[in-house]
């Protein structure tokens, strides 16, 4: 049976509105409500059912960032993942921390522990980079399945059914791989409260960068953060005569 790691991000909460800092140099943190990313809900519930399906025999999460990240890790415990691991980032250096960091770390992890399946969300809501997936599977020289919307495994492959923007593709990769959780993919469930609890005698490793040999200096520097400009209200036009000659009055035609 395949042995599977999932990647899990805290970052600020989707219902949460996000605010720029007084100087500009990223946003408010602290005090703001934090949960797991919403793809990567979708990758822990993929894995767990890898895992119920008899297709995986363990299922390990992995984090990177502050001491906060070990509730992600627990949140994906109480999921059903049998361990996880946390490495660990100071929360100062969390916004350089860049995919391509992250990449290494989950590649590292996985040679480690000898993983078959790798599978992290297709991105994360707070940067939207979508690049981690990619990255890990090229330092891994493994295929890989990004943006998937169906996984099944047969023979020693994954099949598996990607979202493009023409529609949906299909194609097969061997293990190890790596895997991308697209929106489609499942339902992620609710944690029980029995397997909440449960989930706080299961193991969490703690390491570092460093532990791992992976370097995490900043390759950006952040200038400036800034809102996006505030939207002008829309108007009622009568009819298309005068919205032609409003779009002229504007120099759009």
């Amino acid at each position: 049976m395949a042995r599977v790691l999932v990647g899990v991000k805290r970052v600020i909460d989707y219902a949460v509105k996000i605010r720029v800092k007084p100087d500009k140099s990223g946003v408010l943190t602290d005090g703001v409500k934090h949960s797991m990313n919403p793809f990567d809900e979708i990758a822990v519930e993929e894995a767990v059912r890898l895992k119920e399906k008899k297709i995986a025999s363990e299922v390990i999460a992995v984090s990177c960032g502050p001491t906060q990240s070990q509730e992600t890790l627990r949140t994906a415990l109480a999921m059903g993942v049998d361990r996880g691991i946390h490495v660990d980032i100071p929360a100062a250096q969390m916004p350089l921390l860049q995919p391509i960091h992250v990449s290494k770390i989950l590649a590292k992890i996985a040679k480690d522990e000898k993983i078959d399946v790798v599978i992290v969300g297709k991105q994360a809501i707070d940067d939207d980079g979508n690049q981690t997936a990619q990255m890990t599977a090229a330092y891994l020289d493994s295929p890989q399945g990004v943006f998937a919307s169906k996984i099944e495994k047969t023979n020693g492959e994954l099949t598996i059914t990607r979202e493009i923007d023409g529609g949906l593709e299909t194609i097969k990769v061997k293990l190890p791989a790596v895997v991308s959780a697209d929106l489609r993919l499942n339902e992620p469930r609710y944690a029980t409260l029995p397997n909440i609890m449960k989930a706080k005698k299961k193991p969490i490793k703690k390491l570092t960068p460093k532990d791992l040999g992976v370097d995490t200096s900043p390759r950006i520097d952040i200038i400036s953060v800034k809102d996006p400009p505030v939207r002008k209200a829309g108007s009622v036009l009568p009819d298309v005569d005068t919205l032609v000659a409003k779009l002229k009055q504007e120099g759009h035609l």
